[in-house]
Order: structure tokens, then sequence, then C-alpha cells
């Protein structure tokens, strides 16, 4: 398990002071919509000066038809970041072609397919989808290993199912984490970091119990300790 933390807040400043705060660990930063489309590559440059060893999702959820999408994680492959996201529901094809267009590169970042978002609960889920959660993230699963791509993002209670029908390498990110319990927020589909090593979570994203503490760099060494024990 290793962990993934979100730059999710409202400045370049506040997000780089954050980074800064945490240069001393090599782990995953996640740079959300906000930040990229306020910040851009300039933003990956300083995150690279902070640490160089630091490994950075790039979470866009991209969305469209299959070349568009091959067109935007050809210039993603091309930004230096370490993992990006597409959207499995956008289907096989589109999946298979960004698999095939990523395969010109020699390295090539790590691509990951969302299932369902972990603000659904399951009657939106399902007003929009037609299925369970559980059901639905498993066939998105599926369809993204058919594919090629490296694993999915999830919530932490279908990580388990999903490396199932899947493989046991089969890459999980799960966002919605909260280490000890803290609040949920806005998601509805939240998990413990025990929880998330008893569902083989690979990658546990964690935001607001990190940038709303007093002391962040504390508090990654305490969820990184935790992490150790399992």
């Amino acid at each position: 398990m290793e962990l993934c933390v979100a730059l999710d807040l409202p400045s370049a400043g506040q997000n780089i002071a954050l980074a800064t705060a945490l240069h001393e660990y090599d782990i995953w930063m996640k740079i959300g919509f906000r930040t990229y489309i306020r910040d851009g590559k300039a933003f990956i440059d300083t995150l690279k000066q902070i640490n160089p060893n630091f490994k950075l999702f790039l979470d866009l959820k991209l969305y469209d038809i299959p070349n568009t999408m091959a067109d935007a994680a050809e210039e993603i492959a091309q930004l230096g970041i370490d993992m990006f996201n597409i959207h499995a529901s956008a289907g096989e094809a589109a999946m298979r072609c960004v698999m095939e267009r990523l395969g010109e590169f020699e390295e090539r970042p790590l691509v990951l397919a969302v299932t369902a978002l972990t603000s659904f609960d399951e009657l939106g889920f399902r007003l929009i989808y037609g299925e369970s959660i559980a059901k639905r993230a498993g066939e998105f699963a599926q369809m993204s290993y058919r594919s090629g791509l490296d694993g999915v993002v999830c919530s932490a209670f279908e990580s388990k199912m999903i490396k199932s029908v899947t493989s046991q390498k089969f890459l999980t990110l799960t966002p919605g984490i909260r280490p000890f319990g803290e609040d949920a927020g806005d998601q509805q589909r939240v998990a413990t970091l025990e929880v998330a090593h008893a569902e083989m979570v690979d990658y546990p994203v964690i935001g607001r119990p990190i940038y709303k503490d007093a002391n962040p760099a504390s508090k990654v060494a305490e969820i990184l300790k935790e992490i150790s024990r399992f």
C-alpha cells in the first residue's frame, strides 16, 4: 500500500506549501482538475523541484470519444507524470485506443479507469447506470482489464472484489480514505486504512485529514506508520 496525498487546496501557494511540508517523504501526490486547470505544467515542475522522488498522479478523469481521449493521453504522457485516469464508462473502444497510443512510448504512465465515483450512494448511482455500484464496478473493472489498463479507481469496498474478477496484480486506487475515521465530508463510501488494507487497496488517497491537520507532516508520519503495520 502506497500513500497518495490529494493536493486539493484552493491556491497554488497552499498546495506548494503542503508539498514542501511533506518534502521528506517519497510519496504519491494527486493533482486534480482545479489545480491542473489553474496551475498547469508549471505546478508539476515545481513539485519535482520540491522532491524529485514524488510520484505524480494526474486526476483528470478523461471522458470523450476514443481518438480525442487518445490524443489527450499522448499529451499527458509527455508531462512527466507517473499515473493518470480515464472513465471506464467511456467504453472499451476508448480504453483500447488510449492504451494503443501509449504503446508508442518507451516509458508510459500507469493508466487507471474510474469505475464509480465515491460521491455516489446506491440510489444516485442506480439512477444513472441502472445497476448496483458493486455489479457495475466489477463490469467496468473487467472491461478495463481486458483493455490493457493497469488498474481502476474505486471505493475501498469494491477493491477486493475487483481483484477477484480481474487479477491480484490489477491496481486499485481509492479516494475517500479517512485514515482513522475522520469526518466523511462530501464522500459517501469512505473507509479507514484498516478497511483499505483488508480490501487489498494499493493506493489510498488522503486529502482533508492531512491538509486540515495542524501539522500535516506529523499526520503523514502517523499514516505511514499505520501502513507499515500491515
